[in-house]
């Protein structure tokens, strides 16, 4: 399912008490604002309206409904009127699905010589969603809460930036991921619990075997190669005259989506250790995929494939661009630091400030023939990179804002693709945080998912947010870290 298969329902809470006239106006109201959110573009799924409940039965239905219904993302609800919300109880019981307390009011003004009891009645969001706030504290219920007023921009941008990562979790529970043999021997961070994150997250995470990949290579035509050789020349400069080892990473691309289909996986990991039967570590075929939505990731890190795959899915429709990414090396001049970040081939297309090439180079890594790859600068802005690890019992997500730079050295030797960037707070300040939080060494970076976005998705995950920020400490964060472990330990 894509952006546009989803929707959220709108569910409006009042009473009983006040008649039948005013139950009508807040129904007829919440049927417009829905109409003028769907209609205002900032919204990237449908909002229904559903129902205007009244009851402990009503809402208990619509949660049950949307709980077991597909299409539906999650649940968005407003208090028009004063809705007593003990008769929400049952309903928050039985959520499974991401919930957004949306703290508005119909009218944008109070009215002067309008307002009298009657408006009063009608008219008490403020009311209604400190009741309804109550009780979601109460239950430690994970919410998002967006207050101020509908109509405006803003306030309809955050909405829509809720439901992407909402999108995200749904995308989250239905995900698989295929590896093509194990992760890269002795590597600590790309092991993890594959039970706890199925559990947790959703994530499906299984392998497949080198040799069945070879097999499916084999049985790609050449006429399959081809129609993806005129797919590449569409979107890419040829660097090289090398056609044979282009062909031989279209071949590989192909077989390697037909799996992908085969059995709905949406990410993918393999490792320059278990290429068996295979020449070439697949570069352009990989780049390729994820520039068509498939997360990535090296060296068997199943955990960066599916994240690159859920900020994806997050960020569709978006133009910035999400990719596989790696600390490399860093420039440590004094007043003027930067990372940059690479791979041995893998960083999406979708982030590049030109049209990419594909170049042929040995790899240096691996006893395999030179790969073709795509070779490019990435492009200028602010950023987040990502990173999901197993802490033992927990699941923590890493972000740490970026400033993406054009970058100060040509490296005309530098045969890969690469992303330049300045990090928060500082260099050595953001590198201390990372370390001391447990960040991996790969990365989901992107130019469209926010970390906002992000820490919204970790809330319906139901895991640790750690956010790195202009703001930090290491000291803050230390201490931000130890009260984490020890609030995670009660949960």
């Amino acid at each position: 399912m894509r952006l546009k298969d989803y929707e959220f329902w709108f569910v409006v809470g009042s009473q009983s008490l006040y008649g039948p006239e005013v139950l009508e106006t807040v129904a007829a109201r919440a049927a417009e604002m829905a109409e003028v959110l769907n209609a205002s573009g900032k919204l990237p799924c449908k909002l229904a309206y559903k129902v205007t409940a009244k009851t402990n039965r009503e809402i208990t239905d619509v949660v049950r409904e949307a709980n077991y219904d597909p299409k539906c993302a999650g649940i968005i609800a407003w208090c028009h009127t004063f809705s007593p919300s003990k008769m929400w109880i049952n309903g928050f019981a039985a959520l499974q699905k991401p919930y957004c307390h949306f703290a508005t009011q119909y009218n944008r003004e109070i009215p002067d010589e309008e307002i009298d009891m009657d408006f009063m009645n009608l008219n008490q969001a403020a009311h209604g969603d400190r009741e309804h706030g109550f009780i979601g504290a109460r239950l430690r219920l994970p919410r998002k809460v967006i207050a101020g007023y509908w109509r405006d921009t803003e306030v309809q941008q955050r909405l829509g930036g809720w439901m992407r990562a909402a999108v995200g979790a749904a995308f989250s529970k239905e995900l698989k991921v295929m590896r093509f043999g194990d992760n890269m021997r002795e590597v600590a961070v790309t092991e993890g619990d594959k039970v706890e994150v199925q559990a947790k997250l959703g994530w499906q995470v299984n392998t497949w075997p080198v040799g069945q990949l070879v097999e499916t290579m084999r049985a790609v035509t050449e006429e399959e190669i081809d129609a993806l050789m005129n797919a590449y020349r569409a979107q890419y400069d040829f660097a090289t005259d090398d056609m044979d080892t282009v062909r031989y990473q279209a071949r590989e691309e192909i077989a390697m989506k037909k799996l992908l289909e085969a059995e709905g996986c949406m990410a993918f990991s393999n490792t320059f250790q278990d290429l068996y039967g295979m020449r070439q570590l697949p570069g352009l075929a990989s780049q390729h995929l994820m520039a068509q939505g498939y997360g990535y990731g090296g060296e068997g890190d199943w955990k960066a494939a599916a994240m690159t795959a859920i900020l994806k899915a997050m960020s569709e429709g978006q133009t910035g661009g999400t990719t596989f990414m790696e600390d490399y090396t860093y420039h440590l001049e004094k007043g003027n630091e930067y990372s940059l970040g690479a791979h041995m081939l893998e960083v999406c297309p979708s982030v590049a400030a030109q049209r990419p090439r594909i170049e042929v180079h040995p790899l240096g890594i691996g006893d395999r023939e030179p790969p073709a790859r795509l070779v490019f600068e990435g492009h200028e802005g602010d950023a987040i990179v990502v990173s999901l690890i197993d802490m033992g019992g927990r699941l923590r997500l890493i972000c740490q804002d970026i400033h993406c730079v054009k970058p100060i050295l040509a490296m005309p030797n530098l045969p890969v693709a690469r992303v330049m960037w300045r990090a928060e707070p500082s260099l050595a300040a953001g590198v201390e945080c990372w370390i001391t939080a447990g960040g991996a060494h790969h990365t989901v970076l992107s130019y469209d998912v926010t970390a906002g976005q992000m820490k919204d998705w970790a809330c319906m995950m139901d895991i640790e947010f750690v956010h790195i920020t202009k703001g930090t400490t290491v000291e803050g964060l230390e201490r931000e870290l130890f009260l984490a472990d020890l609030a995670w330990k009660l949960k």
